[in-house]
């Protein structure tokens, strides 16, 4: 299905705003605030852009949740607070009809593993294009975008099957792992694959009973496709990689896992892994937790595999692990950068970090305990909101607030005994979206202020309204 707003945009394309926060509790009374990166290590060297997460965590959902944009200082450029009890994942930036749009899923959690929600679209003023979901609710592990101007997501299906020959009942309920590819602009499933008709319950290597029913045997938990549309599907609790035919939807290869179709050469063996995609036409690279809830204590890593299908042989490109050896026992993904670095999210651990060509680490962050990010992206993002910048006076500052704008460099801080008669009295870099700035003691006798944004040249971007601090004081 599709939800967009016919009714607003020019062309046909569907516009809307995101729903407004539902919290007002905050460091300014304007913006709930979001959750926090203690920047552990930030050497020179790292690639341009800004880091896009969803802190997430199921533990805290009285906490602001919500996709988050931050820079390199960890200061937050963008953040949009979710409805109380949902959570958001996968965060990026993704082509749509040819402009670079923000994609993240919206919903909420189950089971400590599976989502039910949708996809969101939107464009460079944070205005929704679309929401995406298949015949059902969405799960939070895969939201793609193709050039054919479709989406690719998954979702995990209950079913009834004779579950005897894994020691379950002959009335078993167990979860499908279905993929679907819809049709954006009309909402259209246009294909659609499901993991039992093609993957056997034997090949899995959690034992029925050991988590909640329904047996979640494979857990799907990443697709992507390649250059001739077929898909690579990643099968956490199989410790195996798929690659499917789109045309008959059967698997033409495995690797890893009980029946690899390749020997796996020296190295090459991963377990329990997520965010496999393809790095190159013939090397994939994959998130190896090597370990899960139930047996941890392995180091994880990123891995770069060579599948040569002619020859029948794998081979080990290189891998990448955390200076501090970090076990992640579920969640994990890692984004290859246009210059040869790597980003790299260590799920649970709350760590993400930045590694040069050469496996330096340079940069690392850490958010509070028990907050992860599923997957963390960076690119570079030229965000310019809808919405003008806000003054905001608290706490016997003003606060300047422009929430997604990604060029400010300084702040200017107008004062005045009346709105017409506004003058500069002070200035402040940017420091994030809530900057505040100390009305000087030369202004005290001002009544109205407003702050105008500049961009690096200082030129003026925007200004916010005039506030009136008689209004705001209750004088």
């Amino acid at each position: 299905m599709i939800h967009t707003d016919q009714s607003a945009a020019p062309g046909g394309t569907a516009t809307a705003t995101l729903a407004a926060p539902s919290r007002t509790a905050s460091r300014i009374a304007s913006l709930p605030e979001a959750p926090a990166f203690e920047i552990l290590q930030n050497r020179p060297g790292t690639e341009p852009g800004v880091y896009l997460t969803t802190p997430q965590s199921p533990h805290a959902l009285d906490a602001p949740h919500g996709p988050l944009i931050i820079d390199g200082q960890g200061k937050p450029v963008w953040f949009h607070p979710v409805p109380d009890g949902q959570l958001a994942a996968d965060l990026r930036v993704q082509l749509y009809r040819g402009r670079p749009v923000l994609t993240w899923w919206q919903g909420t959690f189950h089971d400590m593993s599976h989502g039910r929600g949708v996809g969101y679209i939107v464009d460079e003023n944070y205005q929704v294009i679309a929401t995406v979901e298949g015949s059902g609710p969405a799960d939070l592990h895969e939201f793609r975008l193709t050039s054919r101007g479709t989406a690719l997501l998954m979702s995990y299906l209950p079913r009834t099957m004779d579950l005897t020959h894994v020691g379950g009942p002959e009335d078993g309920r167990i979860l499908d792992g279905v993929i679907e590819e819809v049709d954006i602009p009309t909402g259209t499933v246009v294909w659609q694959w499901s993991s039992l008709d093609h993957i056997p319950v034997t090949e899995s290597d959690i034992p029925y009973g050991l988590l909640p029913l329904p047996y979640d045997y494979l857990h799907l938990n990443s697709v992507d496709e390649d250059a001739n549309g077929d898909l690579l599907i990643s099968g956490r609790y199989t410790s195996a990689l798929y690659k499917v035919d789109r045309r008959t939807g059967e698997v033409v290869w495995r690797l890893g896992g009980r029946q690899s179709t390749f020997p796996l050469g020296t190295g090459v063996r991963f377990g329990w892994q997520h965010d496999a995609t393809w790095a190159e036409p013939d090397v994939i690279k994959v998130f190896d937790n090597a370990t899960v809830d139930m047996w941890p204590g392995w180091e994880s890593r990123v891995a770069w595999i060579r599948v040569d299908a002619a020859r029948s042989e794998t081979t080990l490109v290189r891998d990448l692990t955390h200076p501090g050896h970090l076990s992640t026992t579920r969640e994990g993904a890692a984004q290859d950068l246009p210059g040869g670095g790597t980003i790299v999210t260590w799920g649970p651990t709350g760590r993400i970090s930045e590694f040069a060509p050469d496996g330096n680490l340079l940069f690392d962050a850490q958010l509070p305990e028990e907050w992860s990010s599923y997957r963390v992206y960076k690119f570079a993002w030229d965000g310019r909101p809808a919405d003008p910048p806000s003054a905001v006076v608290q706490d016997g500052a003003v606060h300047a607030v422009w929430n997604g704008a990604t060029d400010i460099a300084r702040w200017r801080l107008l004062a005045g005994s009346s709105a017409d008669t506004l003058e500069q009295v002070a200035h402040a870099d940017w420091n994030g979206l809530d900057t505040p700035i100390a009305l000087p003691g030369t202004a005290s006798d001002a009544a109205f202020v407003q702050v105008e944004a500049l961009n690096g040249a200082g030129e003026p971007i925007g200004s916010s309204a005039v506030v009136s601090l008689a209004e705001v004081s209750g004088r």
